[in-house]
């Protein structure tokens, strides 16, 4: 039987919180009324890993964490409080550290690994000097004049012969060992070393790929390797031979160069990576390898305990992250369900507007980006962002449209970041035009350039075609048309038939294997390019409105209708009841309350555009050569209306990444410190500033108020719309946090058990309201949400319907209601600054019958209410109906 979530709760788990720690607020959790714990990647993740998306063994729990021990006392106790589990996979990719003993072995033994076909490592490079080999861009320079200075090094730990360079390790490959072995025999004069030498030089080579030898290689391997730890532990003078052998070789930096040489890796100069690196990553992260996760093998490898947790009823729901990485993520899930058929499966699909989750995955839902942004556009003004536009374009200069914006930095993208995978793609295509007369004559430069164009002409992240199951749905095809034709507008000297042919392959009108090859690289790529181009640049560079900013949002909306919106919980309700409705994320931009804030602000634009010009002009003083810029100005205002109160480290930490994701005036890669320095002044400075600050807190203050309605409003819409609703840690009190690692910083947990604790004793609304500085107001919500989802479960599922709430009056278009039910309504306002104080008479219909705001306990009879009356006490309502 499915055990669906009533609600979840997302911890992070890392080193500082651990399964113990998970455990003791467990209590607090199920008070709440939370009926799920919903935790971040706990399988053994990379040393230091703070969020766990760095996997390095599937079968291992997180040491870190506490290990196996830790975790069965975190499982007994969420069963003693009968809580569920939710846990977050990663089937994307791997961490390529020295723990990862599937990456060590491929790299100790190359193609004829044992586990070389778990990775997506393109070991038939155009590059000769690149086949069979993966290429390992962590050298700080040249790869010769690292060599030169010693920081290149063979060392010897137990019968593990490895490389080192600073902190990096590497194994020695079987055959590069013989060497070595050769010289330390010559050194005692013995013949046993040598025939260990002359063994491992038989080995099958390490290119072999035939199953019969890649089984010799390792079992011979293996027993040779074994005689070798038997001389050791036998003779003391084998194992200083050995030592004086490796010294010899770190000595001499020909002999040196020459065994690196013989390795089934490169290691490289770190800019190599942009152009060259043989295997798919997860974005541009070098150290997170790609898996092969379409084959059988990988997938059951990789998904045993958790299949196992499922099993054991450990786990009820499976978070899936970034599907969209995989090769068929169709068939992923369809796996996935196979084997976990009861669970609640979500995956983080991000869906741009317009855009809606394939029903054909057997999964619930997504992970709620899309909800958190319709959620956005209700509350922001439509009237006011027009004119921030204005206001943006006057005071920064720029005049560039958001799509534009979007096209340049994606294309900056793929030529620097993303050039090596460009190139894997460049290379399939050019043999596919190969096997075709009329597309023969195209050059690799031109092929590579209209590739990066059509990619960066997709509007959403990818499509999901598969010739082998003859899959193209009619969206995709729209999709990848409307793609080409804009690639064709914008590279007017490309050959449009070159566009045509890429478009012919990426339809199924030209088949083949290496059509099907390209097309399923093609789509794994287009979602890096989003995700790298626009929501990590260009969420940081278009700052119009920064709210609007966040994963899956549209920052050039005008908002939303209420009808829109009722358009989007309806289809849900249809289509994914149970998809997952969340605020903030571990990967949001910005916590929810600092995005309510700045909605109330877009109800202001006269106000803004006066504070903006007035604290350019006081703050003009502390720039350094006119530095920080205009546009980076604006950003920081925002963020400081938004995030206030907010310390000097937090904000120099976050506007550090802010400016070097935006990759204008600085970058991570390429840092310019006369920027990086002009900002950090400027921030220190306005800080301090006796002018500044009194006006910027009057600024906070005028949207506060509303700001903190607007939280109110969407907590509730969160908890009571179609949908599992999630609370990010913390964030059941005011959550002003702004992105990683700013968002993952310690929960006071002692704080909020105890304010939960004052509520179940009984506050009134009044009281509550007049202690809303501590965050009551929004646990108040949470509370009595979730209590109400626990008492009326059916008015939460698949038969719950969704029925929006009828306004009357001049501000009709400030109230938002809908019924769960027929039992449960919800009754929200919106641009309260603009609406100011009165409703002016504004009605909402409800159903006959009599119904309790269990927010105030007052109760009324259904009819035409008014809203002034209903939201007197509270800001928002949550009725449950009592009687007919």
């Amino acid at each position: 039987m499915r055990r669906i979530p009533l609600s979840t709760y997302r911890l992070q788990m890392n080193a500082q919180f651990t399964f113990d720690d998970a455990a003791a607020i467990a209590g607090y959790l199920k008070d709440l009324g939370i009926s799920h714990v919903y935790c971040s990647p706990y399988l053994q993740a990379a040393p230091g890993s703070m969020h766990g998306y760095d996997v390095v063994d599937h079968q291992k729990v997180n040491e870190e964490l506490g290990g196996e021990a830790a975790h069965q006392r975190f499982c007994d106790r969420l069963s003693e409080l009968k809580l569920g589990q939710v846990l977050d996979i990663v089937p994307n990719h791997m961490a390529i550290t020295p723990q990862n003993r599937y990456w060590w072995d491929v790299l100790e033994n190359g193609p004829s690994s044992r586990y070389a076909t778990w990775f997506d490592i393109d070991w038939q490079s155009a590059e000769v000097r690149l086949q069979n080999k993966v290429l390992i861009p962590v050298l700080g320079d040249q790869y010769g004049k690292i060599l030169a200075t010693g920081q290149i090094r063979i060392e010897r730990a137990g019968m593990e012969f490895r490389v080192r360079y600073v902190d990096h390790l590497f194994p020695l490959s079987p055959h590069s060992l013989a060497a070595i072995l050769r010289s330390a025999s010559r050194f005692l004069q013995d013949d046993g070393l040598g025939f260990i030498a002359d063994s491992l030089a038989r080995l099958p080579s390490p290119d072999a790929t035939d199953p019969i030898l890649i089984q010799e290689r390792h079992r011979d391997k293996d027993v040779i390797y074994a005689l070798l730890s038997r001389s050791c532990e036998e003779r003391s003078d084998v194992c200083e031979a050995i030592g004086k052998a490796i010294e010899g070789v770190n000595g001499d930096i020909d002999a040196l160069d020459d065994l690196l040489n013989q390795q089934n890796y490169r290691l490289a100069y770190w800019r190599t990576a942009d152009q060259e690196l043989g295997y798919r990553r997860f974005f541009d992260v070098n150290t997170l390898i790609g898996l092969r996760m379409e084959r059988q093998h990988v997938f059951d490898a990789t998904h045993g305990r958790i299949c196992e947790w499922i099993d054991r009823g450990v786990l009820d729901g499976i978070r899936v992250d970034h599907p969209d990485g995989l090769r068929d993520p169709q068939q992923y899930f369809d796996r996935l369900r196979s084997r976990a058929k009861d669970a609640w499966i979500i995956g983080e699909k991000i869906l741009e507007p317009g855009e809606f989750l394939r029903q054909s995955w057997p999964i619930d839902g997504t992970t709620g980006y899309d909800f958190l942004n319709v959620c956005n556009n209700l509350l922001v003004s439509g009237e006011g962002l027009r004119e921030f536009s204005a206001i943006y374009r006057e005071f920064t200069g720029r005049a560039e449209k958001f799509e534009e914006m979007a096209h340049e930095k994606k294309l900056n993208v793929e030529q620097e970041a993303l050039g090596s995978d460009v190139n894997r793609l460049a290379n399939l295509f050019v043999q596919i035009c190969e096997g075709n007369r009329d597309r023969r004559d195209y050059t690799r430069a031109e092929i590579r350039r209209a590739i990066r164009e059509v990619a960066a002409c997709f509007s959403i992240y990818r499509t999901y075609v598969v010739a082998e199951r003859n899959e193209l749905t009619d969206d995709d095809r729209h999709e990848i048309e409307m793609a080409v034709a804009r690639a064709k507008q914008y590279r007017t000297d490309i050959d449009p038939g070159l566009f045509d042919f890429i478009a012919d392959v990426l339809t199924l009108r030209y088949r083949g294997a290496l059509e099907s090859e390209f097309l399923l690289r093609f789509q794994q790529f287009t979602s890096p390019v989003m995700a790298k181009g626009v929501e990590d640049t260009v969420f940081y560079g278009f700052n119009r409105m920064i709210g609007l900013n966040e994963v899956g949002g549209a920052p050039a909306t005008d908002g939303s209708t209420a009808d829109e919106f009722h358009s989007y919980c309806s289809r849900m309700q249809a289509t994914f009841p149970y998809t997952m409705t969340t605020l903030s994320t571990h990967d949001t931009k910005r916590c929810d309350d600092v995005r309510a804030r700045l909605a109330a602000l877009t109800e202001l634009p006269g106000r803004w555009k006066s504070a903006l010009y007035r604290w350019s002009r006081m703050n003009a003083r502390h720039k350094t050569n006119k530095l920080p810029d205009k546009n980076t100005e604006y950003f920081l205002y925002q963020t400081l209306i938004g995030a206030w109160p907010i310390t000097e480290q937090r904000l120099l930490t976050y506007m550090e990444k802010a400016v070097r994701e935006a990759k204008e005036q600085t970058s991570w890669t390429q840092q310019n410190k006369e920027f990086e320095d002009a900002l950090r002044l400027f921030i220190q400075q306005i800080l301090k500033s006796p002018e500044f600050i009194p006006d910027l807190e009057a600024m906070v203050s005028r949207v506060n108020q509303a700001g903190r309605i607007n939280s109110l409003a969407q907590s509730l819409i969160r908890y009571t719309a179609p949908g599992v609703p999630d609370t990010y840690q913390g964030s059941e009190l005011w959550d002003y946090r702004l992105v990683d690692p700013d968002n993952r910083s310690p929960v006071d947990y002692e704080l909020r058990q105890r304010l939960l604790n004052e509520l179940k004793r009984g506050l009134s609304p009044e009281e509550i309201m007049k202690r809303a500085d501590s965050g009551l107001p929004k646990l108040w919500v949470a509370f009595r949400s979730l209590t109400l989802r626990h008492d009326h479960p059916t008015c939460f599922g698949t038969d719950a319907g969704y029925e929006p709430l009828l306004g009357n009056g001049s501000k009709a278009s400030h109230v938002v209601g809908y019924l769960r039910g027929g039992r449960v309504g919800v009754v929200v306002p919106r641009w309260n600054i603009t609406r100011s104080e009165s409703w002016a008479g504004t009605t909402i219909d409800l159903p006959r019958g009599t119904w309790r705001n269990v927010l105030t306990e007052d109760t009324v009879e259904g009819g035409r209410i008014r809203v002034q009356a209903l939201l007197l006490r509270f800001p928002v309502a949550l009725l449950e109906k009592i009687s007919e």
